[in-house]
């Protein structure tokens, strides 16, 4: 008898329920321990005067009657009461303290293992094993049930989770029916301020266009008069050195880039452009010195155009030429308004008539519309988020650190995608009835874009220098973006150094080589792969750079293309979200009313400044970039790391108030004490 009281371990269990409001259930908890040699029965926390409320910690002696080893996972299942509403509960941890089976048997103080939940949990759930807060690689497991654990957890995971094509040729998407079927701990509740839509109601039935730029000025001072950016944009955009301005710091900065050698098929010579050049100076000269800049929207070429309010919309595919001038600016002075050259397609130059270069720079904004919203906001921030949070939760079991650290950067991505799936991207939704490139453009400009993406412009400092941007004296969104992408990589280098002591611990990694596999198979694979996709990882630094660019890209480069987009777009004709005329084929055949029946119907401009409005507000509850919820995030290590990328990011919000205190148009979105952690809204 006293050999078995010997071998009895008794451990005093705590389970704590989380403090918000909804958090506590009525359900009984049934819990057991899992140790390295054995396990205990089931046994019900919450009974007697034990409750599961909202904030308590519930304590309960559980006793092994055999040897239970080390404890390695701690067993939970709701089963609803009898009389009872059958409520989900939100678990932070539980706390196992092992008790010393006699005075003088154990440690003093022995030591509590904390296993982390901090998720909601269901009836439907069944068995829910948690295991010890510490991050591993699967080569440092030692237990052989904590490597069961890994590969059923993915297993049921890959499941739940799974992979579905919402357009040929671009990055997949998680395959749901419904938003309930993502669970409780992959949605969130977005609350947004309110923001005054009262002006733009009432406008519905207006299916023709403005009657002149005077009768837009006049809905615009009660839309815009308190947006500083947007009375800005209205002073000066018909200015040619502001037309540049935004090509480097509007919503759309990603498309601009140096060029040394003209495209075959813009039609430019060298006399046509010399009025336009430092005198003395040639184009050839130019081109060397690397002064002249391109914006092409060959993507756009051939894409079907839609119809709204019963009328055919057009598309153009521009080429646009830069020059960056002595003062510093940069300024258009060539553009083309369609891919194939010819007697119909002529090249616009400053020296036109007014009404036509004012017109063929509104025909670019146009194009930029397009690009912008599907290419550089909708793929490159919200279907990467969705993609790396897909093959995250497929590929990465939660103990993996990588785990950690991304999903609270993607998390939210498959609730909002979703929605701008079946709401903007749908049948009646806001492309549908009034964007120029509807749902019939919208596979072929996705899959078009896709396939010009590129590992490296994705990566901020290989973009920015590819492009030739990165030294521009008025390039704000790219000295910010290289300051921000750098505190991020250092923060992530600081991390991957935690559990990769050298690149063969990378090799080795076989959940990370599957993450990736996943990545590429469901991603950005092309055919003949020029886009430089790593296919495998060999190094610590490989991996770091991966990792770095999808936090910067579902965090900063996100806030730069999303919360700017309303403010250049309020003043409507600076941004045109449809063209309802064909573009000119000859000069000089446009006055100045002519170009408001180019632009968007009254409706339809309504339709696209509500859903931007709604976009570019920043969510009430929003965590900013690098802060952490989680409690992971909180062990000594990981804190040290937080803290010290807080700090870098703080001094970089600090610098940018300063500098734009010097600026008549400030350049804000990506202050990251402004941006949010993840694609939220």
């Amino acid at each position: 008898m006293s050999n078995m009281t010997a071998s009895c371990q008794e451990f005093e269990v705590t389970v704590h329920t989380s403090p918000g409001p909804t958090c506590g259930t009525f359900n009984r908890l049934w819990l057991n321990l899992i140790g390295s040699e054995g396990e205990t029965p089931p046994i019900v926390v919450n009974e007697d005067d034990r409750h599961l409320l909202s904030g308590s910690a519930c304590s309960v002696r559980i006793r092994a009657s055999g040897s239970l080893g080390h404890v390695v996972l701690v067993r939970l299942r709701l089963e609803a009461q009898t009389g009872f509403p059958d409520l989900n509960w939100h678990c932070t941890q539980v706390d196992v303290l092992r008790l010393a089976e006699e005075p003088g048997s154990g440690p003093e103080h022995p030591e509590t293992q904390v296993f982390l939940c901090n998720r909601w949990l269901q009836t439907a759930d069944g068995n829910v094993e948690l295991r010890s807060e510490k991050l591993c690689l699967l080569r440092d497991e030692t237990e052989e049930k904590l490597k069961q654990h890994r590969v059923r957890q993915l297993q049921h995971q890959q499941k739940l989770i799974r992979w579905h094509e919402f357009v040929d040729g671009a990055p997949q998407c998680v395959d749901l029916s419904s938003l309930s079927e993502l669970g409780l701990n992959l949605s969130y509740t977005h609350k947004s301020p309110a923001f005054d839509l009262h002006p733009l109601k009432g406008f519905n039935a207006r299916v023709e266009p403005w009657t002149s730029l005077k009768e837009f000025e006049t809905f615009f001072v009660h839309i815009g008069h308190q947006n500083s950016t947007a009375r800005f944009v209205k002073a000066h955009w018909m200015e040619d050195w502001y037309f540049g301005y935004q090509c480097l710091n509007g919503c759309n900065p990603l498309l601009l880039h140096q060029t040394r050698v003209l495209p075959p098929n813009l039609s430019v010579t060298s006399d046509m452009l010399r009025p336009f050049l430092p005198e003395g100076s040639s184009l050839e000269q130019e081109l060397q010195k690397g002064s002249l800049y391109l914006l092409n929207y060959e993507v756009l070429d051939g894409i079907p155009a839609n119809v709204i309010n019963g009328k055919q919309s057009y598309i153009c595919a521009p080429l646009c030429l830069l020059h960056l001038n002595q003062q510093g600016q940069l300024v258009p002075i060539a553009i083309q308004l369609q891919q194939t050259p010819g007697p119909q397609n002529p090249v616009f130059l400053p020296s036109d008539p007014c009404c036509d270069w004012l017109l063929a720079k509104i025909w670019v904004h146009s194009a930029d519309f397009y690009c912008h919203q599907l290419a550089s906001h909708y793929l490159k921030t919200h279907m990467l988020g969705e993609l790396c949070c897909v093959a995250t939760l497929r590929q990465l079991p939660e103990v993996h650190p990588l785990y950690q650290l991304l999903m609270p950067h993607v998390s939210t991505s498959l609730q909002i995608n979703y929605r701008a799936r079946t709401e903007l991207l749908a049948a009646n939704g806001v492309f549908d009835k009034s964007v120029g490139c509807g749902l019939q453009a919208l596979p072929h400009l996705l899959s078009r874009a896709t396939q010009r993406i590129s590992y490296r412009s994705l990566c901020v400092p290989d973009d920015l220098s590819d492009r030739g941007v990165d030294k521009l004296p008025q390039s704000y969104y790219a000295q910010d973006a290289q300051r921000v992408w750098d505190a991020l990589h250092r923060f992530v280098v600081s991390w991957v150094d935690l559990y990769y002591s050298g690149d063969i611990d990378v090799e080795q990694d076989s959940e990370l080589q599957h993450w990736l596999t996943d990545l590429n198979t469901h991603g950005f694979t092309h055919s003949s792969d020029p886009s430089g996709f790593p296919q495998i990882f060999q190094t610590k630094a490989e991996v770091s750079k991966f990792v770095t660019m999808f936090i910067y890209c579902t965090s900063s480069l996100h806030a730069a293309v999303n919360f700017s987009q309303l403010d250049f777009a309020l003043w409507m004709p600076n941004c045109p979200s449809s063209m309802l005329r064909p573009p000119p084929q000859v000069k000089a055949a446009v006055t100045e009313e002519d170009i408001m029946s180019f632009l968007p119907d009254v409706n339809s401009t309504c339709r696209v400044l509500i859903t931007l409005a709604l976009l570019s507000q920043p969510t009430v509850n929003f965590v900013p970039l690098c802060h952490y919820k989680e409690a992971i995030f909180r062990g000594a290590a990981h804190s040290q790391l937080v803290d010290k990328v807080q700090a870098e990011l703080q001094a970089i919000s600090h610098d940018i108030a300063e500098r734009n205190s010097q600026l008549e148009l400030p350049y804000t979105y990506l202050c990251p004490g402004g941006t949010e952690n993840s694609v939220a809204i």
